[in-house]
């Protein structure tokens, strides 16, 4: 049986933060396609826009330009359409306030990206296999009926 690709949206504003991402994944033994948006707001029109799409897992930075992570949260977890997407807030901030709100808009996980290249791959790789596993899709599509 054939596996489905994977898709993962990656909304990171930093270049560099964005190219040890794609470095990351790129070790994954998961066929997956990483499209990128530079910003809130292109995330919002890849998301929500007339050619919308729907990635498997979001990696999504806090703080972006033009529309802000926790309200580009807030805007998927508001919709019928992408409510039930995997998303993990992957940022450099340290406030705790930004992990207290991440949660609360429904955030599946929250992880402060580490300064070294190694643990920096090691933390994607780990997401990168739990989310888009199949196993963990069944779980999240279980937890999500027994909310009903």
């Amino acid at each position: 049986m054939k596996k489905k690709d994977k898709t993962i949206l990656l909304v990171e504003d930093n270049p560099d933060d964005a190219e040890l991402v794609l470095l990351a994944l790129g070790k994954l033994d998961i066929r997956s396609k990483v499209i990128t948006a530079k910003d809130g707001k292109e995330a919002c029109d890849k998301l929500f826009g007339p050619k919308a799409m729907r990635p498997d897992l979001v990696f999504l930075d806090l703080n972006l330009p033009k529309i802000g992570g926790l309200e580009v949260l807030k805007r998927i977890r508001n919709d019928e359409r992408t409510k039930q997407l995997h998303v993990v807030i992957f940022t450099s901030s340290v406030e705790e306030e930004d992990v207290i709100k991440g949660y609360g808009l429904g955030v599946n996980n929250f992880v402060r990206k580490p300064i070294d290249y190694r643990d920096f791959a090691t933390v994607i790789r780990t997401l990168g296999i739990y989310w888009l596993t199949e196993e963990a899709v069944g779980r999240k599509q279980e937890a999500g009926s027994s909310k009903q």
